[in-house]
């Protein structure tokens, strides 16, 4: 696992960057995905929608999600007025047209976030709320070894200064117990794309 820095996100010639320039960048990580190739973007999506889903995930990132849904729900801050397509307009509405016609991709009905649109090396999904319209980035990149590794980037637009409060109240959350266990999960995912267990 590692934090990356904004310019691996920026730097990269990713389609997104076409219409999401008011968008934060929040997070960037890169997951270790050894023997992979340039062609590999899709296999690894696959492995994601096979073993990466939010029940896979450890017990105390699992809590963190519990304690959040159900703090949402007594505050209403996921109600479907909160959401992509009626408090804010969904990212799809900003894309030029050969991307509205390109594949969105599937997640499981559980997966919170709505696909966007997916390429050979790019992906995106979408998250609105009371608090945040978020943008999950997925890209494949050439590592320093000269293989292929999966980065993800997190980018919000927070709705005015509770957005603002909220995400800087759940950054340590995020770092210290989430995005650990999404590591181990995503990677063993690829490690186990394959077999059906340890390759």
């Amino acid at each position: 696992m590692a934090r990356l820095t904004e310019a691996a996100y920026t730097g990269q010639p990713w389609r997104i960057h076409e219409f999401a320039a008011d968008f934060l960048v929040e997070d960037v990580w890169s997951f270790r995905t050894p023997g992979a190739g340039p062609g590999d973007f899709p296999v690894m999506l696959a492995a994601l929608r096979t073993a990466g889903g939010l029940a896979e995930q450890s017990a105390p990132a699992r809590f963190l999600f519990a304690v959040r849904w159900r703090l949402g729900a007594l505050l209403g801050w996921d109600e479907r007025s909160q959401g992509v397509g009626t408090r804010v307009g969904s990212l799809r509405e900003r894309l030029p047209a050969d991307l509205r016609d390109a594949p969105r991709g599937h997640d499981d009905e559980a997966m919170p976030l709505e696909p966007v649109y997916e390429l050979p090396r790019e992906a995106v999904r979408e998250l609105a709320n009371k608090t945040v319209h978020t943008l999950m980035h997925l890209g494949w990149v050439e590592s320093a070894d000269g293989g292929y590794e999966l980065r993800m980037t997190v980018l919000v637009r927070p709705n005015g200064g509770f957005g603002r409060l909220y995400m800087a109240a759940i950054a340590p959350f995020r770092h210290l117990v989430v995005y650990p266990a999404l590591t181990r999960q995503w990677e063993r995912a690829w490690l186990e794309r394959e077999t059906g267990g340890p390759v």
